[in-house]
């Protein structure tokens, strides 16, 4: 395995791209092989603060960006879908790498990675999919009552103009935050202040709600099942194994790839939870570093 150098909390640089007239905020570190990194639902660049420098000083050049919606880029208000994110990646791609890539990505940001690199094969190397989302959000269909008829009533509540500020404002307090993360972490030291200020802060701009509100009641998009008949690129699957909201066995339908002769690695992350990469970055960055290797 890869001796890799030690996690630094050194401050990610920021930049800004205008897209369709939209402030993006991204991150670049170090040169070689480019790769992208995607967050998740709700997170931003820094969720990815104890792998950029690692893979950067590794021997790649590290691109991270936010999603319109979250984190420093704008929140406007508009209906957010998987496929508009998918076209910010690719005219990211077009406007600052032009070169072969590896798409990271943990949750739905693992979803849009699997997305860009089965239907922009020609701008992907691989990807790197970690604890991958099955949607943007649950298909009325994978939840069982009662839990559909309280997740739709829900649903309902936070896209009211008169409800949804409300129950945003209170899910976004710290302390609540904090008690998500425990839902989804192992390890309670991982949770740390600077943690929960950096899915706190971004709620505070103007639009957060309203971006909330078309998440949860936008349409889900793409499935996996739908994309990996097209994969033409190796994959790297990383789960954590103790996820409550992608369960792990979400993780056969790309192990069973390997029995159609696809390129597609596992590894299953012990006592972790939804972000292994935050929580177990050390084991993380070892694992991609590894299979980047073998790559070239």
């Amino acid at each position: 395995m890869i001796t890799q150098p030690r996690i630094q909390n050194n401050p990610l640089e920021k930049h800004l791209w205008t897209w369709q007239g939209h402030s993006i905020q991204y991150t670049v570190q170090g040169t070689g092989q480019p790769l992208v990194l995607i967050h998740g639902f709700g997170a931003s660049i820094g969720h990815w603060r104890k792998n950029i420098p690692v893979l950067a000083d590794a021997g790649y050049r590290v691109f991270a960006i936010d999603l319109l919606g979250f984190g420093g880029s704008d929140k406007p208000a508009l209906d957010y879908s998987l496929e508009v994110w998918q076209k910010q990646i690719k005219d990211f791609w077009d406007a600052h790498i032009q070169e072969p890539t590896v798409f990271i990505g943990n949750s739905i940001g693992a979803l849009l990675s699997l997305m860009v690199v089965t239907q922009y094969p020609d701008i992907a190397v691989g990807g790197v999919l970690i604890n991958c989302a099955g949607g943007l959000n649950h298909r009325p269909d994978e939840l069982n009552l009662p839990l559909r008829l309280v997740m739709g009533t829900f649903n309902k509540l936070v896209s009211s103009k008169t409800v949804g500020p409300f129950l945003f404002n209170r899910i976004r307090q710290k302390n609540r935050i904090r008690n998500t993360l425990r839902q989804v972490y192992c390890d309670p030291q991982a949770i740390t202040e600077e943690l929960v200020d950096l899915l706190y802060q971004p709620s505070c701009d103007p639009g957060a709600q309203q971006v909330f509100a078309s998440v949860l009641t936008g349409p889900a998009g793409p499935a996996p099942g739908e994309l990996l008949p097209k994969l033409n690129r190796p994959l790297l699957v990383l789960w954590g194994e103790n996820d409550p909201w992608t369960p792990i066995n979400g993780a056969a339908i790309y192990q069973q790839q390997r029995q159609m002769e696809k390129d597609v690695e596992f590894f299953a992350i012990p006592q972790a939870g939804h972000c292994p990469h935050d929580e177990k970055p050390e084991m993380v960055n070892s694992l991609i570093l590894d299979w980047l290797s073998q790559m070239t």
